[in-house]
């Protein structure tokens, strides 16, 4: 599992309360179930939080497993090499939670769509996983490769250094 860093964790984290923020609280988008239960009664709405409430612990103990790796992957000095490299882990891992979570729960499971409330808008499902999806894989990818161990034309000298 070479690819599963603390970055990634973080990503995968904080992407998902990213979700619950924005789509769920600020926008009310929809709920972890409203494609199920859809929230137009006061105990459907009671329902769905406590689903999104769940939700969001799940999210808060995957940060915390990525910030306690982070300590522990510093400790070792195997920290990621720059605040750079951190980044596009943490954007890969957002992607990838964006992905899983939105093929799992928009179209397998069909517990929600990324736009549920009034209505279900088919276009936002689509389009959510190519951008916050693929779209934050690819940048998290390029992000996260370490420029300093990649190979260089014969004569060059390192991102930041002059050649002497």
């Amino acid at each position: 599992m070479r690819w599963l860093t603390a970055g990634v964790l973080l990503g995968i984290g904080l992407g998902g309360f990213a979700d619950g923020i924005a789509l769920h609280q600020i926008a009310q988008w929809h709920n972890m179930g409203s494609a199920v239960l859809p929230p137009i009664t006061m105990e459907a709405m009671r329902r769905n939080m406590v689903w999104d409430g769940l939700f969001h612990a799940a999210t808060w103990c995957i940060t915390l497993a990525g910030v306690l790796w982070l300590w522990a992957e510093g400790r070792a000095g195997a920290a990621p090499a720059s605040l750079r490299v951190l980044a596009g882990e943490m954007l890969l891992g957002w992607g990838a939670f964006n992905l899983v979570e939105g093929v799992i729960d928009n179209h397998l499971l069909q517990l929600h769509h990324v736009r549920d409330v009034p209505v279900h808008v088919p276009a936002y499902d689509w389009i959510f996983l190519a951008v916050a999806g693929f779209g934050l894989i690819a940048a998290g990818w390029w992000m996260s490769r370490d420029r300093s161990t990649m190979p260089r034309a014969a004569g060059m000298a390192p991102a930041g250094r002059i050649p002497r």
